[in-house]
Parts: structure tokens; sequence; C-alpha cells
């Protein structure tokens, strides 16, 4: 049997019969303001995630301060208001001189903190605050320099696949694995803000794990906590969600966000669905033993005197469950009994001369 794979996370395992890895996504939810964003990193942990992500970029290292149509939002966009990547990115990023607070805080609570690089300098910064693992997002799947810069640092890594086809998948496996990282997690995503159900395509979440020998889950970007938690039922081991601490918020990616509560609730979730799926077990439970008289058994229906010969008249399957199993009612028909028996008496192998065999 191929052995599950794993990633390490600073101390923790992540894979194989661990819990799942919550991931709160600060991203831009922190609004431009420091203690907006330390107070996000207090709240993912009151809310019971097991990280906080942060996005390392600026403006100038994710995009072109272009005004060509290429560079502009679309309408139809969700950010369209923005009208070009540069501005949207320049409000969006998270300064770079606040990361070494951010981290100090999250690492004061325990909590994991690392992020996604855009560039070389980014994943230099992450270096320097000694960084567990790196996130690589959807977008940069594709930027195989990036990758083989990420790789050499030796360190884990997650990528997200919402504008990768298969292909691009194991261009960035076989680029990380070919420079270094030997640990690496997959997650299913959709880059839709918010994603449909009808576009989250699940079931893939196993295929990657099969297809790719590796650590699997989810980066989503639904609203609601139903995609989470099927995907936690199909074997996923990573959860990410961008998370807010209040949904009145006004930030660039609030409104597909989970609130403080509702982020809380989805971990409990998680935590519930985790202890329902146990494990593979075929044996009566402690709790359900005690509803043993839900089993059938075979009880003598009539009283009847010793030299008895019982006919299919004298017997029956029926609740409770301390009689003979119900198999071996044929057996009993034909035989004669050893001793009187009443209604209601169990059936049992001293109650007949013949020899029953069970």
């Amino acid at each position: 049997m191929i052995k599950p794979a794993t990633i390490k996370i600073n101390n923790r395992i992540i894979g194989g019969d661990s819990p799942c890895y919550i991931i709160a996504e600060m991203s831009a939810n922190h609004g431009g303001d420091i203690e907006k964003a330390i107070a996000l990193i207090h709240a993912a942990h009151k809310a019971g995630a097991d990280a906080i992500k942060l996005q390392t970029y600026t403006a100038d290292t994710i995009t072109l301060d272009c005004d060509k149509p290429d560079f502009l939002l679309p309408s139809g966009n969700a950010w369209e208001a923005h009208r070009s990547l540069y501005s949207l990115y320049k409000k969006a990023y998270t300064p770079w001189e606040w990361h070494a607070q951010l981290f100090k805080e999250a690492k004061s609570l325990g909590l994991d903190i690392f992020s996604s690089p855009f560039d070389r300098t980014a994943v230099d910064l992450l270096e320097s605050l000694n960084v567990p693992i790196y996130k690589v997002a959807s977008p940069e799947i594709t930027d195989v320099g990036l990758l083989e810069y990420i790789a050499k640092t030796g360190k884990p890594v997650i990528l997200s696949t919402g504008i990768a086809n298969y292909d691009d998948i194991e261009l960035a496996v076989n680029t990380l694995q070919k420079h270094g990282c030997s640990e690496i997690a997959i997650l299913k995503c959709t880059t839709a803000y918010p994603t449909p159900l009808t576009e989250c395509n699940l079931r893939t979440i196993p295929d990657l794990a099969k297809s790719f020998n590796c650590v699997a889950g989810i980066s989503d970007h639904t609203e609601g906590v139903v995609a989470p938690m099927t995907a936690v039922a199909l074997g996923g081991k990573i959860i990410e969600k961008h998370f807010i601490n209040d949904n009145q918020d006004e930030s660039v990616d609030a409104f597909f966000s989970l609130d403080s509560e509702a982020f809380s609730n989805m971990v409990q979730n998680v935590r519930d669905v985790e202890q329902s799926m146990g494990k593979i077990n075929y044996q009566i439970t402690e709790s359900a033993k005690k509803n043993i008289l839900a089993k059938r058994s075979l009880y003598f229906c009539n009283s009847m005197p010793a030299g008895h010969v019982l006919t299919e008249n004298d017997i029956r399957s029926v609740r409770p469950g301390f009689g003979a199993h119900p198999k071996y009612l044929s057996k009993y028909i034909g035989q004669t009994l050893e001793q009187a028996v009443e209604f209601g008496d169990r059936v049992r192998r001293e109650a007949v001369v013949g020899k029953i065999e069970e």
C-alpha cells in the first residue's frame, strides 16, 4: 500500500489521518489599516483557524502601470470600479513594512502565518521572516521562474489551481520537484468571485491526490460553507477561505469572504464532519450496542411441552435480538424439544434434543 502523502508546516503534519488544516486568507481585507490586519489575526485565531495567510506583492511587482486595454478591468468584473489592474493592486496590497509585525503577532498566538509571493523579491522578504511554507496563487502557477525560485528554498509549497488546466498543474509540480521541493499540496480552486457551486467540481480533489500523490484540498471562493464541508468529506486536508472580521467592513475582497462568526461555524462544521467520517469499521459501536433490542432473533411463539416436534408455526424471527440468529431457523424446524418452553422464551441450542451447529 502506498503511504499517504503529507507535508509539514512548522511541527504539524498535514495529510494522512491528520485533521484538516484550515487557512484564513486575509488578502486585502485589512483595508489598508494595520490595526485591522492585527485584529483579523486575533479573530482568525479565535475562530479556530490553523493559519492566517497574507499576499506579498506591490502593484509594481505584480503588473504594469499601463492604461492599454489589456491592463484595464473589463465591464462585469467584480472589481471594475478600480478601472485598472494597477489601481486595484495598489489599493489591495499588504504593505511590506507590516509583515514583520504581523508575523510576530500571529506567532505570539501560536497561529501559523505564511504568504503568497508574487515575485522573487517577495520570496526574499518572506525568507527573512522564516516563513514555514509558500502558497502559490492560481495565476502564478505557470510562472516557472518564480516556482523554481520558491522550490530552491526547500520549503513545502501549496499550489492553487483556479485558472490552471491539467498540463499547467503537471508542469508546476515537475518544476517544483526538479528544483528541490519535495512536499507539495494542491488545492482545487475556481477563480470566480464568488464561485457558483455548479462550477466547483469538488470530485477533482481525490483525483488530484491520486494523480500527483499529494495532499489535496480546496481554496474556496463560494459563498457559504457547503463547498468546504463537501471537500472534507471527499478527503480534502486543507481548506483556504477568505476571512473578514466583520461583514460590514469594506474591502476589495469582502463580498466573498466569511465573517468571523461564519468562519467559526465553518471550523466547527469541519471538525464535526471529520468526527462523523471516522474510519472503516463494520463493528457495532458501543452506543449502538444499547439498541440490541432492534435486532431480529428467534423466539418461541407458543408454549410447548418437552417432546414436541417444532414446526414453522412454533418459532418466529422477531425483535429483540437476544435469541438465536434468524439464519438458523431452518435448523430448528423438525427438532424435538428437550424441555418445555413458554411463549416468549429465547430459542437456544439447549432447548432441543438434536445438535444445532451455529
